[in-house]
């Protein structure tokens, strides 16, 4: 009985089959998650690859209005860092800002103080709310955005009235400064403004969409005449793609952890997923009601239960429990055959002179096989195990 504690494996075990079984489910599931998140990114970055990157010449690179601006004797330069946006800041440059959105509060700080008194020109592509206001102060950007893309001038500004219809329609904007010039209304409100510095010749473009940027879009409307005059106006154009390894974006008011860094959606759906779970849990809870204890409808045989709690002991690497269980158990069937109580079975004062009286022996070769310490290894296992069946076949010799 006491050489099955340790046994290596048994039919309890699951085998390979009932693994997979019940595992090919949740594999299955990751394998197609796996799959989707590939199928998104691929549709995604064949889909806007190179936008607004006078590069590229993909439909929305802006290639083609680089070429034309070179033909007319304008040189195009592309930085990606907020040092060189802020160094390209001159009288004879034109800066060109491709998505202020991405640009930290400090980071359009520290452009729109480079550029307020440059003398050049600044052209924004369709700057939200907070970035409008952060790089041209006096301007606002409506909630609402046009419904309609292709749009008339409808103002006095001398690039719009000879540029004609163009595809700006997308932000609206209004504005509380002095001269500023209105153009390409939807439902009153601007889609192109032209802010002029308090003092030089320098001034501000605000484009509601980056259409008539795209190489897709350049041929059709006005587009191509808009871009080139409101991009040709100086020698030099700087074309200012702001990146996410700009180092000036570092900042310690502006470090994000990692959940500041996920879609809101996605923060928002696994609360409303832990609520989901909550109340299921308590739902379940209420539907069990308290804990009863009944029979169990079979019964176990013991060599079974033994063996189920042998694996665990071995799982656990418990020698030490193990150990104690066989002398524990051990004690008490010795105890009464040398006429201890067994209430007395564990203490050695009174169990070790009874047997050393029965076997006609001194206790000292007792002690460490009834109270000793546990062993150090498998092998040491069995051998007590071994042992103490061995004294109890003594004892229980007539």
């Amino acid at each position: 009985m006491t050489t099955e504690v340790m046994l290596p494996s048994t039919s309890a075990s699951p085998t390979a089959r009932q693994v997979w079984t019940r595992a090919r489910g949740i594999a299955l599931a990751v394998v197609l998650l796996l799959a989707a998140a590939v199928v998104i990114a691929v549709i995604r970055s064949d889909t806007r690859h190179g936008e607004l990157d006078p590069r590229s010449v993909d439909p929305h690179g802006s290639r083609a209005l680089a070429e034309l601006l070179a033909d007319r004797g304008v040189s195009t330069r592309v930085v990606t860092t907020l040092d060189g946006a802020r160094a390209a800041a001159a009288p004879d440059t034109t800066l060109l800002v491709a998505v202020p959105d991405l640009l930290t509060h400090r980071q359009q700080t520290g452009l729109h103080t480079a550029i307020a008194h440059s003398g050049g020109r600044t052209v924004l592509i369709a700057p939200g709310g907070s970035s409008v206001e952060k790089l041209a102060p006096g301007v606002t950007a409506d909630p609402a955005t046009s419904l309609d893309s292709t749009l008339p001038p409808d103002c006095r500004l001398p690039a719009a009235r000879r540029a004609g219809t163009a595809d700006t329609g997308g932000i609206r904007y209004t504005t509380t400064r002095l001269g500023a010039d209105e153009c390409y209304r939807s439902e009153r409100l601007a889609t192109l403004l032209r802010v002029p510095e308090a003092s030089g010749n320098g001034d501000t473009v605000v484009l509601g969409a980056p259409d008539i940027l795209f190489n897709d879009r350049l041929d059709k409307e006005g587009n191509a005449s808009l871009a080139l005059q409101l991009l040709g106006s100086r020698p030099h154009l700087v074309w200012y793609l702001p990146s996410l390894s700009d180092n000036s974006a570092a900042d310690a008011g502006d470090e994000k952890g990692f959940f500041d860094l996920l879609p809101s959606g996605w923060r928002w759906g696994t609360l409303q997923l832990f609520v989901a779970a909550a109340l299921a849990a308590f739902w379940r809870a209420r539907r069990l009601g308290p804990l009863v204890p009944e029979k169990l409808p079979v019964a176990i045989r013991a060599s079974e239960t033994v063996e189920g709690r042998a694996l665990l002991y071995r799982k656990a690497n418990a020698r030490d429990r193990a150990a104690a269980a066989l002398r524990s158990t051990t004690r008490t069937r010795l105890a009464p055959l040398v006429g201890v109580p067994v209430t007395q079975a564990h203490s050695p004062e009174a169990l070790l002179p009874a047997l050393s009286a029965h076997l006609h022996g001194d206790g000292q070769a007792l002690q460490p096989l009834l109270f000793g310490p546990p062993p150090g290894d498998d092998a040491a296992l069995i051998a007590l195990a071994d042992q103490l069946d061995a004294l109890e076949r003594e004892v229980r010799r007539p």
